[in-house]
């Protein structure tokens, strides 16, 4: 009996050494939602955000530039193409860099260097360009190649790093996007007009590389990866859900008109009501600074409240901003100048907080889904598909705008007098971007539109 218990001692003693020995190999996971280095980890997505949307937030100021300086050889009507392009390919991208990561983990430890090297080499080239179709190619398309490459496993390690407080970070990431908006306007204004446009890409290029080192060592995944995982088995049940497709709908329909206003405020405030470059710089610089509490309040918001409310607030303040504001903004003489000035600023404020913080919702469509659909749903998935979403709208907004622009004046024949933004050649561009920001609330319009046409049947 001594004997038999003796055994049983030494049989316990050696599991929990061994238990001591698997605590060891195997440490717990960092702490989610807060700690060193979750904080480091969204300190570094925000800082990455510089290089990945900085050309995209000020692009208009460059557009401007190129249509009031001879640079560029090539019709200039397609210099609207690049900044959508950029963007528009960025988000396009994600669909199929965010399945591939999440398939196979292993490939990000490889992918946000890749995409520096990229992203670097397109910027330097496009400061050589000659023609508008250089620019095209290098920003618009080589450059949004690296920045997504960037963008994703970014975006998947703060998917990993934040649970319970996903609206909040991600709303964060959004609003340091927007923040990169805010001075960029007016240095790349100042750069432009002293050194040209050559050397501020050139510089651009040093801010894109620099920044970048100083985000990598701290983005990592909270998840270990081991060297021979294998790949990983995807759960694509959303897909089958109405809700996911209703919901990316309104995100969709929102992303045609939400680029319009940045990409074409300083040309507007110039050429029709006759306002100063800065002016038209002041605006973007605006609309970038409000996106920054917006993106941060509707992000927390969703972490609360049902999304298609949320998305329904985004849509409707964004389309009355657009109406009210931007669309009875004009100028004939000095006085309504002023009240032009005023309009468009009082618009910058609150589009820029409305539309600028739509984004920030994908956190709540995202836990919807998941609760929709399962637990284990790769989350980080959803974010690239919706990403794609965005970027269908903005690739399709860069030649559309361009019909727009010729379709011109809305007319008194519309019923509309008086002095208004209608009556300029962005009429129908203005009456677009609103129309397509109240419909970014689709999914909430499909809840009571459903039971409707299901009675029908």
């Amino acid at each position: 009996m001594n004997t038999s218990n003796q055994e049983s001692l030494a049989l316990n003693e050696m599991d929990l050494r061994r238990s001591a020995v698997s605590e060891i190999e195997q440490p717990t996971l960092a702490p989610a939602d807060g700690g060193k280095a979750a904080w480091l980890l969204l300190a570094s997505c925000c800082l990455i955000q510089i290089p990945v949307w900085g050309f995209s937030t000020v692009f208009g100021i460059f557009q401007e530039y190129y249509t009031t300086h001879d640079v560029l050889q090539g019709s200039k009507n397609d210099l609207a193409t690049v900044g959508t392009t950029s963007t528009g390919l960025l988000y396009l991208l994600s669909p199929i860099t965010f399945t591939l990561l999440t398939r196979y983990p292993r490939l990000q430890y490889y992918c946000a260097p890749a995409g520096l090297v990229i992203t670097v080499i397109g910027s330097l080239l496009s400061s050589f360009s000659v023609q508008v179709w250089h620019l095209i190619a290098t920003q618009g398309v080589l450059c949004a190649i690296g920045n997504g490459l960037l963008f994703a496993p970014s975006s998947l390690y703060l998917d990993q790093w934040f649970l319970r407080r996903k609206g909040l970070a991600i709303g964060t990431m959004w609003a340091a996007k927007s923040m990169t908006g805010v001075a960029l306007p007016f240095i790349a204004s100042a750069c432009l007009n002293r050194f040209g446009s050559s050397t501020t890409l050139r510089a651009w290029t040093v801010v894109t590389l620099l920044t970048t080192l100083m985000a990598l060592p701290f983005l990592k995944p909270r998840v270990p990866v081991s060297p021979s995982a294998s790949a990983r088995r995807l759960d694509l049940s959303f897909l089958k859900q109405t809700t996911f497709w209703m919901l990316q709908m309104g995100n969709i329909i929102q992303s045609f008109g939400y680029f319009l206003p940045t990409t074409f405020l300083p040309s507007y405030s110039t050429s029709t009501i006759g306002l100063s470059q800065n002016t038209g710089t002041m605006l973007v610089s605006l609309f970038n600074a409000t996106s920054v509490f917006g993106g941060i309040a509707l992000g927390a918001l969703c972490d609360r409240f049902s999304v298609t409310n949320i998305m329904l607030l985004s849509s409707v303040g964004s389309a009355l901003s657009v109406f009210l504001l931007w669309g009875m903004a004009s100028s004939s003489d000095s006085d309504s100048s002023q009240t032009a000035i005023a309009l468009l600023t009082i618009f910058s404020i609150t589009y820029g907080f409305f539309a600028g913080g739509f984004s920030s919702t994908w956190s709540g469509v995202i836990t919807q889904i998941k609760r929709d659909s399962s637990p284990s749903l790769d989350t980080g998935l959803v974010f690239g598909l919706l990403a794609g979403g965005r970027g269908i709208g903005n690739v399709i907004s860069g030649p559309l705008s361009a019909v727009l622009l010729q379709s011109g004046s809305l007319g008194a024949s519309n019923g509309l007098s008086g002095n208004t933004g209608y009556e300029t050649q962005y009429g129908t561009l203005i009456l677009f971007t609103g129309i397509t920001a109240f419909f970014g609330a689709w999914s909430w319009i499909w809840r009571y539109i459903s039971p409707a046409l299901r009675c029908l049947r």
